[in-house]
Formats: C-alpha cells, sequence, structure tokens
C-alpha cells in the first residue's frame, strides 16, 4: 500500500471517527461528580456530560463541513463515538461488559468497509461504503440480537457471563475482521462492495495472498465475523439465526458472483475454481458441467 494517498472523504472520516471516539475521556471530566460505582449512562452528570459531548461534536461538524462531507463526517462521529462508548463498557465490571466487546466489533467493522474502500477504491467510494444502510434484513438481524442480549441478561444473567465463551467469539470476530480486511487490500481496486456485472478494463483475476487460500475471503471473513458476534453475546437463538442467514445470503451471492467471473475471465476462472475452495462451509459455487 506504499504510496497510497486517502482521499478527502476518507481523512474526513478518519479524524471524525476519532473525534466521536474522544468520548472515552468523558469519566476522566465527570468522576468528580459521580460515585465511585456510578458509570456516564448510571449518573445523572454523566448522562448530560453525553448529550452535551454529542451536541457538540454535530455543533462542530457543522461548521467545519458543508453537504456530502458533513453526511461523510456525522457517520464516522458515530462510528468513533459508539466505539469509545464501546470501549467504556468493556474495562467495566458490569453485566455489558461483553456487550461492549460487540459494540467496540461492530462499529470498528463499518468504519474500516469505508475507509478501506478510501484507500482501496475511492472511484467506488460512496456513503454506503460504510455499510450502515446494508439491508432491511441485515438492520433487523442486529436490533433482533440486541434485543435478545437485553431480554436475557435480564431473565438468565448468567447466562452473559460466561467470559470463555465470550472470549472465543471475539477471536472469531477479530479474525473474520482480519480476514476481510485482508481480502479487500489484496484485491485493491479489484474490491467493490455491490456484484460486478460488466468487467472494467482494470478489472484482474486477484489469486495471490489470501486468495490463494479462499476464493472468497471477503465473505469467509464476514461469516464467521457476524457468528462470531452472537457466540461473543452469548446469543443462542441468533446464532442459529445468523448461521443459517449468512450460509444462506452467501450461498446465493457466490452463485452470482460466480457466474460474473466465468463471464469475465472463462477459462482462466475455471481453473482457479478447481484448484481452490471457496472456504464457506458446504458451499462449492457454481457447478459447471465438464
Amino acid at each position: 500500500m506504499a504510496g497510497v494517498r486517502l482521499v478527502q472523504e476518507g481523512r474526513v472520516s478518519l479524524f471524525s471517527f476519532f473525534l466521536g471516539a474522544l468520548v472515552i475521556f468523558l469519566p476522566l471530566l465527570t468522576s468528580r461528580f459521580t460515585g465511585p460505582d456510578q458509570t456516564l449512562l448510571t449518573a445523572t452528570p454523566g448522562r448530560i456530560a453525553l448529550v452535551l459531548f454529542v451536541a457538540a461534536v454535530n455543533g462542530f461538524l457543522l461548521l467545519v463541513y458543508r453537504a456530502r462531507l458533513y453526511q461523510v463526517a456525522i457517520r464516522g462521529a458515530f462510528l468513533g463515538f459508539a466505539f469509545g462508548c464501546g470501549l467504556l463498557l468493556s474495562v467495566t465490571q458490569s453485566p455489558w461488559k461483553h456487550f461492549g466487546w460487540y459494540m467496540c466489533s461492530l462499529s470498528f467493522f463499518h468504519y474500516s468497509e469505508y475507509l478501506v474502500t478510501a484507500l482501496n477504491n475511492p472511484k467506488s467510494l460512496s456513503l454506503d461504503s460504510y455499510l450502515l444502510n446494508h439491508s432491511l434484513e441485515y438492520t433487523l438481524a442486529a436490533v433482533s440480537s440486541w434485543v435478545e442480549f437485553t431480554i436475557e441478561r435480564i431473565l438468565f444473567p448468567d447466562l452473559k457471563q460466561i467470559t470463555w465463551l465470550s472470549v472465543i467469539g471475539l477471536i472469531m470476530v477479530l479474525f473474520g475482521e482480519l480476514l476481510r480486511k485482508c481480502a479487500m487490500l489484496t484485491a485493491g481496486s479489484n474490491f467493490n462492495h455491490i456484484v460486478q456485472n460488466e468487467k472494467s478494463d482494470s478489472h484482474t483475476l486477484v489469486t495471490s495472498g489470501v486468495y490463494s487460500w479462499f476464493r472468497h475471503p471477503s465473505y469467509v471473513g464476514w461469516f464467521y465475523w457476524s457468528i462470531g458476534t452472537q457466540i461473543l453475546l452469548c446469543n443462542p437463538i441468533c446464532l442459529v439465526g445468523y448461521t443459517l442467514a449468512s450460509w444462506r445470503f452467501f450461498r446465493e451471492r457466490v452463485e452470482e458472483e460466480e457466474y460474473s467471473l466465468i463471464h469475465f475471465f472463462g477459462e482462466q476462472y475455471l481453473e482457479y475454481k478447481r484448484k481452490v475452495p471457496t472456504g464457506l462451509p458446504f458451499i462449492k459455487g457454481v457447478k459447471v458441467e465438464p
């Protein structure tokens, strides 16, 4: 990645993400007004400080940026804020500690999707690159996991304190995140969040790096990342739901993408397909008659 220059939108998002993440310093400012067992959310001064912080960040971004850049900035700041709040929860001994790990994982995933796209393929960069509006199904799945965690934390609090299980989930999340980002960086400008049906002049078949392990390493990473989030949260219902829904989604996505790749690269891709697996369990991709 030597010599790669981050475009303006990428720089704005990076600055805004760190600006939002400054929320981690609020406890230092409010500690004199709160008790030893109180947090930003449980103490009135802490809640007031959070509201003032959000208002100040939004006001600052409105002054500095306009139109499209403000839209980039406010999303970056929101994800940074969520990441910072997740860090604050992660260092507590409350029942929400593991949810803090999840908040960090989720917010960093969405922010890093935008940042890596800004580095790799700025021509395809858009607000959608944050993947915050990926689909209605994705949003419902996320909300369902939050609801399940909350209900089970109230009814079965011990279920949410299985630290060794949450650690396994966190390892899966980190593995999936790393694999996906390695795939995006390796593919460079060939990577796009939307399956391409027309071959561009710069489109080449990438078979090196993590693509020598799996034909679809970005999907493999996202698959295990999504399952890992539910193991991290100790959400048994959503774990089953996420596994089945993710498997079905990627089975269809792989077939759709491979039809295009066979059309683009012909025998070159078919030879690659014969040598390298998809990396996704029980998903072999498009069947090609010998």
